[in-house]
């Protein structure tokens, strides 16, 4: 990761799904995210696996609590009645980035899923004590992580180094 002021980003991925938290089967899009990151050379905590809901909100504040660059989940952004990863993140922003959220509902529609428009799923900025950290809500698919991860990645080190205050790349 060439950008993020020479310091490796610290990432969190936290997966939201009541199944995968009560042992009714493996997380299986956490991996995905993870192994992303790291090809991204990020340093990886987790994946933590949590029910939905309340529990996100959680995992967020742990990670802000540790000063992490940023967290991001998988899962819970559909429209089940289960699906709350949105609402338990949204309080928590300072502010959003859409561009992220719509860029990655795009891609899944652009590549053929239109399922891909109903993500609720949210990126921005939460803040606490001075330190700032990007979130951003992925679907809890592995293909859908797995696509949100090709969309993500090439913004990425500059989302994260904005966010520590680096400049704007100049060209001249």
């Amino acid at each position: 990761m060439s950008e993020s002021g020479g310091r490796v980003p610290r990432v969190a991925v936290v997966t939201a799904s009541n199944r995968a938290a009560a042992g009714v089967y493996p997380d299986r899009s956490g991996p995905v995210v993870a192994e992303r990151l790291r090809e991204l050379g990020c340093v990886v905590v987790g994946p933590w696996v949590v029910p939905d809901g309340a529990p996100v909100a959680e995992a967020l504040v742990r990670a802000l609590d540790e000063r992490l660059d940023a967290v991001v989940t998988t899962g819970g952004t559909g429209l089940t009645p289960h699906d709350h990863t949105p609402e338990a993140t949204r309080p928590l922003l300072s502010y959003e980035i859409p561009g992220i959220a719509e860029a990655l509902r795009a891609a899944g529609r652009d590549k053929g899923v239109p399922t891909a428009i109903l993500s609720r799923g949210l990126a921005g900025v939460a803040e606490r004590g001075g330190h700032r950290m990007l979130v951003v809500n992925l679907p809890g698919s592995r293909g859908g992580a797995a696509d949100g991860m090709d969309v993500l990645a090439p913004v990425f080190a500059h989302a994260v180094d904005q966010l520590r205050g680096g400049d704007h790349a100049h060209s001249e």
